[in-house]
């Protein structure tokens, strides 16, 4: 096994390969404006580090959000191109999974909220570090007070909103390091891995005008 694990669904641009063991390599970048610009290099950058090729890869890993619009298509965008070239199968799993599966949280219940921008978090709960109880969703911290109240937290959206999330930890963004251990334990378990299919969860900020000008000739 040699997966090859991606996420643009946060500002970290990440990367890493799991070869069924452990992490070989891993590269994680933080710029919310250049996810494409950026990713492209970092799969040369952790193929270069592992010494292997890329038609070694068997399987590629790719985080489904939630997350803005422009950037979380950029990871799924790719991982389907690498997976149609190479023919190895894509597995999805989510951007708070991952978040989860990194947290240095000895024992639950505790949530995960990344930054959704609009002064909102995407959210979960978690029983355990590999066990969703409940999310993904986006909401206002303030709306989701109560329902979060007393449980430790990690993530950008925790360390932002620290009146909703008072007993927030790292890491800030997710690893690609985190989503492929997390994926390979669930196939190696024989479980199933969601389908690389984004969760936007809202509508995207840009929108087609109503009233736009006709330019084009009669």
């Amino acid at each position: 096994m040699l997966l090859l694990a991606l996420d643009t669904a946060t500002p970290a641009v990440t990367v890493a390969l799991h070869d069924g063991t452990d992490v070989v390599a891993s590269s994680s970048q933080v710029d919310a404006r250049r996810h494409g610009e950026l990713l492209l290099p970092a799969v040369d950058r952790v193929l270069a580090a592992a010494g292997v090729r890329l038609d070694a890869v068997t399987g590629v890993v790719v985080g489904t959000g939630p997350g803005p619009y422009t950037g979380l298509r950029v990871g799924l965008m790719t991982a389907d191109t690498f997976g149609l070239a190479l023919g190895v199968p894509v597995h999805g799993v989510c951007t708070l999974d991952g978040l989860a599966h990194a947290a240095d949280i000895e024992k639950g219940p505790f949530a995960v909220a990344t930054d959704a921008r609009r002064k909102e978090v995407y959210w979960a709960t978690y029983a355990d570090s590999r066990t969703r109880l409940t999310g993904p969703a986006v909401d206002r911290p303030a709306d989701i007070a109560e329902r979060v109240a007393g449980l430790p937290a990690v993530g950008a959206g925790a360390l932002l909103y620290p009146d909703t999330f008072p007993d927030a930890h790292e890491p800030e963004h997710v690893s690609a390091a985190a989503l492929a251990s997390l994926a390979a334990e669930r196939l190696a378990a024989g479980e199933e891995l969601d389908e690389p299919r984004p969760l936007y969860l809202r509508r995207p900020d840009a929108q087609v005008p109503k009233n736009y000008k006709v330019v084009t000739p009669k």
